[in-house]
């Protein structure tokens, strides 16, 4: 069963940073852009639902789970240093702080990735999915500045139903940084806050998403993407990147309904990970089998940010203990810096300095073990393991985030990585200058739900490596 489904986005705009001029890029159009014409845009039926794998980018491979840790911290603190840059450009009198603010996470390298077919006939790709970002956008023929992918570049040309947008399109005047004209043909360039970019047309598209198991085939059409034929940075092994951001242009933002739902599992576990749209995304099944609560906290609109998933986190505790931190660590600064944001792109946890240091100091007064730096690890909160042998065992408590409304409980595995092999215990949390991001690491084994119609984010404990 197929069902055709989208919708107009609304016309907030979603600011990204903007970088270079124009001149040479539409130069470098001049051969690709095909014949336009603007199809009517279809409207979604509110009971459309599909499920999809999600795949993490080192699924299959042979690392060893030191191996997979090491690379996904060294993922994080690639995000962690576009973020210290851009935070670091605020304090230039010529700098715009709100510019140098707008790329907290950076969406180049990605987590995980999910399967979609573009076009008709349908091709299929892999890509990106980022709840950082917005646009949806894939490698495209002919590429004349392109990055190594898995399948051919999409072909417009071989496709019945691309359709170019024309500058007059409401889709065009979403794109930020602000889009151009060619030829009358909308052309954007979108980048992402380090080295990666893309650029290329704006134009309407055929999707096909689901049809495994008991999903329905969704087939949605008019789904405004980039077509991009000047890219760089690292595509983990895709074809391009799904945006789940707030913003008009996201997917979530242009299939409706509004919601979306994943289940992470055991990060270092090779077991699948499901992705929920629409009336799939619900967490009613995995609340029964867990037993516990589903709990809810709104969203927070960055002005800055305003596509990304900002939540209002008012404390920490680990265990009992409730960690003497200022409020004031959690706030979204007037330039837009700071504030909390939850990530499905980024690998681990990075709290903002003085909230890491006090995590740091309670973790060294309460675990009876040496604190050590000879590790194989990238990670600065490390002891000696195993405990020595006058020491039966070491007893870790919950750390729970305190956001509003909720409280998000996070049990050891989701926070310390034991490697009895090597002989350490680890902190998979980093202290970050600017902001806060939970990352992934912190998410597995939770179904969280993305209700952008309501504005909340809710999430509940689930087995999620069987469901």
């Amino acid at each position: 069963m197929e069902s055709p489904c989208s919708q107009p986005p609304s016309l907030v705009e979603y600011p990204t940073r903007y970088c270079s001029k124009m001149a040479n890029f539409v130069l470098l159009l001049t051969l690709l852009v095909p014949a336009m014409s603007l199809l009517p845009v279809a409207h979604c039926n509110d009971n459309v639902g599909f499920h999809l794998t999600l795949t993490h980018v080192d699924a299959g491979s042979s690392y060893t789970k030191l191996q997979l840790l090491n690379r996904a911290v060294h993922r994080s603190k690639a995000r962690v240093a576009a973020l210290q840059a851009v935070a670091a450009a605020t304090v230039a009198p010529v700098v715009d702080p709100i510019t140098a603010a707008r790329i907290l996470v950076t969406a180049s390298t990605g987590e995980y990735l999910i399967d979609l077919a573009i076009g008709t006939p349908p091709m299929y790709y892999t890509a990106i999915m980022d709840t950082g970002s917005d646009l949806i956008w894939t490698q495209c023929a002919p590429c004349l500045f392109c990055t190594e992918q898995p399948t051919p570049y999409f072909d417009a040309k071989r496709s019945a139903t691309y359709r170019a947008l024309p500058c007059r399109s409401p889709r065009c005047g979403q794109v930020s940084p602000p889009a151009s004209c060619f030829q009358k043909v909308c052309v954007y360039q979108y980048y992402y806050g380090d080295t990666a970019s893309t650029a290329g047309v704006l134009a309407n598209e055929t999707f096909t998403f689901g049809g495994s198991g008991n999903s329905t085939k969704v087939r949605a059409t008019n789904v405004a993407f980039g077509c991009g034929s000047i890219n760089a940075g690292d595509l983990a092994n895709s074809s391009g990147m799904v945006g789940f951001g707030r913003g008009p242009l996201s997917l979530v933002s242009q299939l409706g309904p509004s919601r979306f739902s994943y289940c992470l599992s055991s990060y270092l576990a090779p077991r699948p990970t499901r992705l929920y749209f629409g009336v799939f995304a619900n967490l009613n099944s995995t609340n029964t089998s867990s037993g516990s609560p589903v709990q809810s906290t709104p969203f927070v609109v960055n002005p800055a940010l305003p596509s990304m998933y900002y939540l209002s986190l008012q404390g920490i505790s680990l265990g009992t203990k409730r960690l003497s931190i200022d409020p004031i660590a959690f706030a979204i600064n007037d330039d837009g810096t700071g504030g909390v944001v939850i990530d499905s792109g980024t690998s681990m946890t990075w709290l903002q300095q003085d909230a890491y240091e006090a995590l740091q100091s309670e973790l060294m007064s309460i675990i009876p073990l040496l604190a050590t730096n000879d590790t194989d690890i990238s990670l600065d909160t490390c002891f000696t393991w195993p405990p020595p042998p006058n020491m039966t065992t070491v007893t870790l408590p919950n750390l729970v985030f305190h956001l509003d409304g909720a409280n998000m409980t996070l049990p050891p595995e989701n926070y310390m990585y034991m490697d009895t092999t090597m002989g350490y215990l680890c902190l998979v949390i980093g202290p970050s200058a600017v902001g806060t991001i939970i990352g992934n690491y912190q998410q597995q084994n939770l179904h969280i739900l993305y209700d952008n119609a309501n504005s909340l984010l809710s999430f509940v404990s689930a087995p999620c490596d069987i469901i």
